[in-house]
């Protein structure tokens, strides 16, 4: 639930109610809605969150199950490699050749 992946996250980052709210604009009784789970928050401040928390909207939405790879300040082709690398691992363990 998205309430608790905030509260989560903020405690994680040793960031109050209120400073997490001056960040966004917003006031401390809207986060604290939010980690209640009694509103949620609007697109533009799930955004807001996964850049303030370093984690992806999927991630805060509970939408994606899987493991996030930062690939930001690579070229194409080591992105491309890295996708293969992947590619080739699912293809293992599905053969039941797990080698991690």
């Amino acid at each position: 639930m998205i309430a608790d992946k905030i509260k989560s996250l903020r405690k994680a980052k040793n960031i109050t109610q209120s400073a997490l709210a001056k960040r966004l604009g917003i006031t401390r009784s809207s986060v604290n809605a939010w980690e209640a789970g009694v509103s949620v928050p609007s697109t533009m401040y799930v955004v807001a969150l996964a850049r303030i928390f370093g984690v992806s909207t999927d991630y805060l939405l509970e939408r994606h199950h899987g493991a996030v790879l930062d690939v930001s300040g690579l070229d194409d082709e080591a992105i491309r490699i890295l996708n293969e690398m992947v590619q080739y691992m699912k293809d293992m363990k599905g053969k039941g050749n797990n080698h991690t």
